[in-house]
């Protein structure tokens, strides 16, 4: 395996105490320029986490203010969007970001979905100022480091949630009970399962324990399909 892949990922695995960090290991393994993280939409509002260079900060603001571009585009399908060359790549639907980038030294552009279970939360964009591709290795491992920063960046936005519940003994044992469902049904691990639960009910504003106990009854339950993991009542 390559090792800088390798020491990237254990750099993001290693849960810095903010996001900041979380940009600047896309840049040690793939040839870009630069790189972001950002969170869009409702849930955790439109911001960027981490910009490896200031202009990758603007590239975001771009977006962010128009309202489309390559971040939106993974962040909504939950797919990545490659475009190894800009001046003959940018889709029709972006009109207006295509406009923007037209006068600027930009050569490729991707995104990567940050993505865990249901919640769709951002994207990380990477830039070059020249035309560069991403092989099949390249764009796989760039999702597996997406998957890293999606559960940092969710966990760093959840804290405080639980405390804030001051969860019962009875509401600890429903949730290590409805941990343990989705477990079987994701094939993830305990730490990914429970955070699947807290962003669930981060998102529909409920509770830990409400939303475990509709998935212990059986009201809810979480699958893999094609676009990803999905929450079924």
């Amino acid at each position: 395996m390559d090792s800088s892949f390798t020491a990237a990922m254990e750099a993001l695995e290693r849960s810095p105490d903010g996001p900041d960090g979380l940009a600047a290991p896309f840049v040690s393994v793939f040839p870009v320029t630069g790189a972001s993280v950002s969170t869009l939409g409702d849930l955790l509002g439109s911001e960027t986490l981490a910009a490896t260079d200031e202009f990758s900060a603007h590239m975001d603001e771009v977006q962010f203010d128009l309202g489309e571009g390559p971040c939106w585009d993974a962040m909504r399908s939950a797919r990545p969007v490659l475009m190894p060359d800009v001046r003959t790549g940018a889709p029709a639907s972006w009109p207006s970001f295509a406009a923007a980038i037209d006068s600027e030294r930009l050569g490729s552009l991707f995104a990567f979905p940050l993505r865990l279970g249901p919640l769709r939360i951002g994207a990380i964009d990477l830039y070059s100022v020249k035309p560069v591709r991403f092989d099949r290795d390249q764009a796989r491992q760039a999702g597996a480091m997406a998957e890293v920063v999606s559960r940092q960046v969710l966990r760093h936005a959840l804290e405080g949630v639980e405390a804030a519940e001051r969860p019962s003994p009875l509401s600890r044992r429903v949730i290590h009970q409805a941990t343990g469902f989705v477990l079987a049904q994701l094939d993830v691990s305990p730490e990914d399962a429970r955070l699947v639960i807290q962003g669930h009910a981060f998102a529909t504003s409920r509770s830990m324990m409400e939303v475990a106990t509709d998935i212990v009854e059986g009201r809810l339950r979480f699958t893999k399909g094609i676009g990803g993991i999905e929450a079924v009542s």
